[in-house]
């Protein structure tokens, strides 16, 4: 088997680039940001009841379809009313622990995932997880501007996505 190392902006999609980037203009970014605020304030998941609630001056079908093309276009996932995942965010304990400056821990949805919070909060935050090989602990700092030192070695593992999966899957 030969591993073939691509720095990030080899893996870039330009065409999913384009479509996220137009998908984040749109009117639908105020209900992704409150979803996201949701997450990082408390956790997930987060009731749709609750999304609604957040915007009164809205119809709450208005919302409620807001939410469901969210869903639709993969940015979130609802099951049963709930949202249980809000890229780069889980509800749900996965194997990729950040832990937040402001104190308590979300579970990221991929390893890419949990790189990328600290630049989306604009504040470090603290990574853990293990090795998708050797199971060895991994557990660093990642700052907006990238991993810390701490993390020297520490590799990302990118499968090719599958028919059906909703995103790619990583791993550290």
């Amino acid at each position: 088997m030969t591993l073939e190392l691509k720095t990030a902006e080899e893996l870039i999609d330009p065409a999913l680039e384009k479509r996220w980037s137009l998908r984040r203009g749109e009117r639908r970014a105020d209900v992704l940001r409150e979803i996201l605020s949701a997450f990082v304030a408390r956790g997930g998941p987060v009731s749709v009841n609750a999304i609604i609630a957040a915007f009164p001056d809205r119809p709450a079908q208005i919302v409620r379809e807001i939410v469901t093309a969210l869903d639709d276009e993969d940015l979130i996932q609802v099951t049963d009313e709930q949202v249980v995942i809000a890229y780069p965010f889980s509800a749900s304990p996965t194997a990729f622990v950040v832990g937040l400056v402001a104190g308590g821990e979300r579970y990221a949805c991929c390893a890419i995932d949990a790189l990328g919070i600290a630049p989306m909060l604009e504040q470090p935050v603290h990574v853990r997880s293990e090795c998708h090989h050797y199971r060895m602990p991994l557990d660093f700092s990642v700052s907006p501007m990238g991993p810390a030192p701490n993390a020297d070695g520490v590799l990302v593992w990118v499968e090719k996505r599958t028919e059906g999966q909703r995103r790619v899957a990583t791993s550290l």
